[in-house]
């Protein structure tokens, strides 16, 4: 198996490989660079006289590549998912946990729509829409969530959002007609470890961070009602998506299993109280 040092890292770090992928595949997948750059950013702030681990600072000691993914073949062959052990420890031989599942940044999509013969400022006939599909990985074939999916490199995180929308609702949605809502929330905040505008998920041992964006349309009931029960999704890909549309008043209790959809609806309701949308 091949091994190389990873850049920039002090004391040297070594990459242990496994034999389906390279240093090339592995240094240019930005799931990775984006975490490389997080973690040795974090690792060099020890050195602050205030920072809790000063007394005793963590080096990053090895990285060992456990298994890898890859989505499609031929020209359209793209690293999926990366799963790695990263030793940490410092010189007393306290570790932190380093087990790593990889797979880059998603985004998801609060989408509210209102019938256009009420008030705007009524919100409680709001809907937001919601995707009903299988989740294996939840034992589920019926989850309920906001649009969500995975970011690939078309583009802009907006660009992303709208693609997906597209896909999962078929609304079709211009890039400037969605609000980042993570970004207008952490406005402000110092970030000095360079984390990404995003809701980490699973901080404890996945790197996936998802920007959330609010798209509002006023429409009328016929429209509103043509949602409900409505197939969609890329259906070749393996894509089984019912829609199924909700009071935006009751997402908290509807999405309660799902992380990314409890956090559209407080994100939601903090900037709606801060005036921000």
């Amino acid at each position: 198996m091949a091994t190389f040092n990873l850049p920039g890292s002090n004391p040297p770090c070594p990459v242990v490989l496994t034999e389906n992928i390279s240093q090339e595949q592995l240094l240019s997948y930005p799931a990775f660079k984006t975490w490389q750059k997080a973690v040795l950013k974090s690792l060099s702030r020890q050195s602050e006289p205030n920072h809790e681990f000063n007394d005793s600072p963590y080096a990053l000691r090895s990285i060992k590549v456990q298994s890898v993914d890859w989505f499609g073949s031929g020209e359209k062959k793209r690293l999926g998912f990366v799963k790695f052990q990263a030793q940490i420890t410092n010189e007393n031989g306290e570790y932190l946990p380093g087990a790593v599942f990889m797979r880059g940044g998603s985004v998801a999509m609060l989408l509210v729509l209102q019938p256009d013969d009420v008030p705007e400022h009524d919100e409680s006939e709001k809907y937001v829409l919601l995707t009903v599909q299988p989740r294996i990985a939840a034992g589920s074939l019926s989850f309920a969530e906001i649009p969500a999916g995975m970011l690939d490199d078309a583009g802009s995180f907006s660009g992303g959002a709208a693609k997906e929308i597209e896909e999962e609702t078929g609304l079709v949605v211009k890039n400037d007609e969605l609000v980042d809502m993570t970004a207008l929330a952490l406005q402000g905040d110092d970030n000095l470890e360079g984390l990404q505008n995003g809701v980490y998920t699973t901080p404890g041992a996945c790197d996936e961070f998802v920007p959330v964006f609010l798209y509002q349309k006023r429409i009328s009931r016929s429209e509103l009602e043509h949602f409900r029960g409505k197939l969609t999704g890329l259906r070749n890909g393996g894509e089984k998506i019912t829609l199924k549309v909700v009071k935006l008043q009751d997402l908290w209790r509807e999405g309660a299993r799902d992380a990314k959809t409890l956090s559209s609806w407080a994100l939601y309701q903090g900037l709606k109280k801060d005036g921000k949308i």
